[in-house]
């Protein structure tokens, strides 16, 4: 069952480093204390994702994954026997704070167990308390923040930190021949650590940072970008990494007017979108960018249009359906659909402790069923959970625009944490 408490509303703006693996273990919950209360009650997950702010593009295939997850554990018989109910609202943006503390108001007054969301990193710092203080599961498919990593017991991310991408970032940068660097990037958490990560990555490497350190990022509002551009180009570099969001949409048009060869140019999760309508065919040629998560096969995406055939691009939509899959065997294997039962079994089905490899939710709900530990294969590609509730491991995407200024994938990078 699916219901949405906020309607899709348009958006005003549309905006490998190798450490050890730590398993965590998580012991199954049978039906007795706490859980034992919730066992007959129906799972309800309710959905922080952008509908609106600078973030809005990533909404419809994040909650595109949700619905599709939801879809397909119910055509299985559901959660213990009930179908899994959904209630969407939106996160919009920092931005907009309010919005989502609103939103998450309204989803624990509606007894969800669990919470997909935010997208943002900036949005979950001013939420994830009250959800998780409500022994509500936070499961973030897109919060990359390298702070939130530990957070609290109830918050997880399929998402990988930005240890790994802005690692991948700084490597695709250097392994592209270039040693003078800037970075235009927002003054936003989501953005400065974004940054570190770059500026030790290409600093390793013997490459400099010229532009963008800590002191000379730009306000998040800002809207004329001619001072910010040409104190970069000032500085001679051979690529420049934006890390912002929407604002992109105003950064690519002031390089391209102070002459920038905007081949050279890098984008990552937050601002890697089809720009085909917003900017002149060719401008973009031979940018690229890196985008967390292996990329979503054939058969995923006719899946996801099928749920909502409007759908451009499919940014997070696998990180969203692992989130709710997880969730609903969480719920299965310790027999419950409260969140601390829930919050007890995620690491084990996504494979902390081992077990039976399984690809769909209904094979995890047999496996279980038969009494075996289970290791959920994403679909994004991302590892079982660590002990900071991180993804172990994960693929980052690296893309390529073409003359449409349209992104297409050219390779994947395995990282693990």
């Amino acid at each position: 069952m699916i219901r949405s408490s906020h309607g899709i509303r348009a958006a005003a703006l549309a905006g490998a480093v190798a450490l050890a693996l730590t398993a965590c273990t998580s012991d199954s919950e049978s039906p007795s204390g706490e859980g034992a209360e919730s066992a007959g009650e129906a799972l309800v997950i309710g959905s922080l994702l952008p509908q609106t702010g600078s973030l809005a593009f990533l909404g419809p295939p994040e909650i595109a994954g949700v619905d599709l997850a939801v879809q397909e554990i119910n055509e299985s018989g559901g959660v213990l026997g009930q179908d899994v109910v959904v209630e969407h609202a939106d996160s919009s943006d920092a931005d907009h704070a309010e919005v989502a503390t609103q939103s998450v108001t309204d989803l624990i007054g509606k007894d969800v167990q669990v919470i997909i969301g935010a997208a943002a990193s900036s949005v979950t710092r001013n939420v994830v308390d009250d959800i998780t203080n409500a022994e509500i599961v936070q499961i973030s498919p897109a919060n990359t923040a390298t702070d939130l990593s530990g957070r609290d017991p109830f918050y997880f991310r399929t998402a990988p930190s930005d240890l790994l991408q802005g690692a991948s970032l700084g490597n695709l940068i250097v392994n592209d021949g270039h040693q003078n660097v800037a970075a235009i990037v927002f003054n936003e958490d989501y953005g400065t650590s974004l940054r570190d990560v770059l500026q030790d990555t290409v600093e390793a490497a013997g490459g400099t940072l010229a532009y963008g350190a800590a002191g000379q990022e730009f306000d998040p509002t800002e809207q004329n970008f001619n001072t910010i551009v040409s104190s970069a180009l000032a500085t001679n570099p051979d690529a420049i990494a934006i890390i912002a969001f929407a604002q992109t949409k105003l950064i690519v048009p002031e390089l391209v007017a102070q002459g920038f060869d905007t081949s050279k140019l890098y984008f990552v999760d937050g601002n890697l979108s089809d720009y085909s309508a917003d900017l002149a065919p060719g401008t973009l040629t031979g940018a690229q960018g890196t985008l967390p998560g292996a990329y979503p096969d054939d058969a995923f995406q006719k899946r996801l249009l099928e749920v909502d055939s409007g759908l451009k691009d499919f940014s997070y939509s696998a990180e969203s359906y692992d989130a709710v899959i997880l969730a609903a065997l969480a719920a299965v294997k310790g027999g419950a659909t409260d969140g601390p039962t829930i919050q007890k079994n995620l690491a084990a089905v996504s494979g902390a402790n081992g077990g039976t490899e399984v690809t769909t939710f209904a094979d995890g709900v047999k496996e279980l069923e038969a009494g075996n530990e289970i290791a959920y294969k994403a679909v994004s590609g991302a590892g079982s959970f660590n002990d900071q509730n991180d993804p172990s491991s994960a693929f980052i995407g690296i893309y390529q625009y073409g003359e449409d200024n349209k992104y297409t994938w050219i390779k994947a990078e395995f990282g693990e944490l």
